[in-house]
């Protein structure tokens, strides 16, 4: 049967245990403390050692499983948002199900780099809203160390690894909608780019922080609109953890309140796909934002991507 929306029950983050801090690439690069704070906002971020983006994407559904309240038997959809995994098959997901014991989802990896989560978020929205699923695991997960030129300092001060999940389930009858309807595209550019098979990631910064405040704002009054929530009634606010001086900017030209904004960039890096769950997932944890409350997403990033929602906080 059909459902008239869904909702996120819970969410659940992983990070590696091991912290990289600005200091410590000063001794790999000709970069300093001052240099990437000035332009990226990064103090610290998390590198995996031997944890795999499957590993990370396991360890994050299983938190969020076990606060959703449901079984691993109640799931019948895994998706998974990657751009940095290795192997191709098995797919990440179906590895994750097999960590989890869910047996018989259906179960894929989703690759639109950055704007991964939100591209996923809908997709377990519209099989829900569709019938072909009741009970959704969607997950952002990277390991962008693994595909970062540790000699190249305009790249290696951003990225980092990690994981964020959500239990998405559909509502009640009468009960309303807890995910808000998608806006998403693309502009295809080459600006961020993981090519061949022994890739590294390149970026155009100049041109990526030209086009992420340009369109960037669009997108999150369009999310809003479509929600029917003014930006000045946010509980949070989650954009894609890219570049402090992008997402602040962001949060001002839209009017958001700039307590509810996430600054998870500043102790994180930017983990692409799981960028937006792991950062939500923390302000949930350490209670920022209320039950019930709206959340917007806004996610953007290679491809050129982009994608976001109003959620209801579980």
């Amino acid at each position: 049967m059909s459902a008239n929306g869904s909702k996120i029950l819970a969410f659940g983050h992983y990070q590696p245990s091991r912290v990289v801090t600005n200091d410590d690439l000063a001794q790999m690069v000709d970069t300093n403390d001052e240099w990437i704070q000035s332009r990226v906002g990064i103090k610290e971020r998390r590198i995996a050692d031997t944890e795999t983006v499957a590993d990370m994407a396991g360890f994050a559904a299983e938190k969020a499983l076990a606060a959703s309240g449901l079984t691993a038997a109640d799931i019948d959809l895994v998706i998974v948002a990657t751009c940095s995994s290795i192997d191709r098959s098995p797919n990440v997901a179906c590895r994750v199900a097999d960590k989890l014991g869910v047996a018989g989802a259906a179960a894929f990896d989703l690759n639109t780099a950055c704007s991964g989560f939100s591209y996923a978020l809908a997709n377990a929205d519209h099989a829900i809203r569709a019938g072909a699923a009741k009970h959704a695991l969607v997950i952002g997960a990277e390991k962008l160390s693994q595909i970062t030129d540790w000699s190249d300092r305009s790249t290696c001060v951003i990225f980092a690894d990690g994981a964020g999940a959500a239990v998405v389930s559909a509502t009640a009858e009468g009960e309303e909608p807890g995910v808000g309807p998608v806006v998403w595209g693309s502009e295809p550019s080459d600006a961020i780019a993981i090519e061949g098979w022994q890739p590294y990631i390149v970026q155009e910064g100049q041109k990526v922080f030209r086009w992420a405040t340009g369109t960037a704002p669009q997108v999150a009054l369009a999310a809003c609109e479509k929600a029917g929530v003014a930006p000045g009634d946010l509980g949070g606010f989650v954009p894609h953890q890219a570049n402090l001086r992008i997402i602040e900017p962001l949060a001002r030209k839209i009017g958001v309140d700039p307590a509810v904004l996430s600054r998870d960039i500043v102790e994180s890096g930017n983990t692409s796909a799981a960028s937006i769950p792991l950062a939500l997932s923390k302000m949930i944890e350490r209670g920022e934002v209320k039950s019930g409350s709206p959340v917007l997403l806004v996610g953007f990033g290679g491809g050129l991507t982009y994608a976001g929602q109003v959620v209801r906080c579980p």
